[in-house]
């Protein structure tokens, strides 16, 4: 019986769901990086950088190819990079609801510390 498709989705964001893996897939997005370039862009160990990278690796999201002696890391879904944008601009829009919301809340207390029910 083939997955729903409610079930396939969430299994991505479960793959997704790691800032180490959002990094590196925010760096991918730019070009092709060496092992040693990810490192370079990253404050992470190198054993967590190649766990990270196993799981990316084996979701198919991201392939690996040796050039002399250097693995270098792609993405093999193009729009993994729309996705990052629309987490992005959701942030945003999450952010900026919240900074409202600690707005309305600040206003109330100031009018309720001068004697304002």
């Amino acid at each position: 019986m083939p997955v729903p498709r409610h079930e396939a989705k969430a299994e991505l964001f479960r793959t997704l769901g790691h800032p180490v893996r959002i990094r590196v897939l925010e760096l991918l997005c730019e070009r092709e990086y060496a092992v040693h370039e990810l490192l370079a862009n990253m404050e992470v160990e190198p054993s967590t950088l190649s766990q990270q990278l196993g799981i990316l690796r084996r979701a198919g999201i991201v392939r690996q190819r040796r050039l002399g002696g250097e693995v270098r890391y792609a993405l093999m879904i193009p729009s993994i990079s729309e996705l990052l944008a629309a987490a992005r601009t959701t942030l945003g829009v999450l952010l900026a609801d919240q900074a409202q919301l600690q707005a309305d809340l600040d206003e109330e207390t100031n009018g309720a510390s001068v004697g304002n029910p």
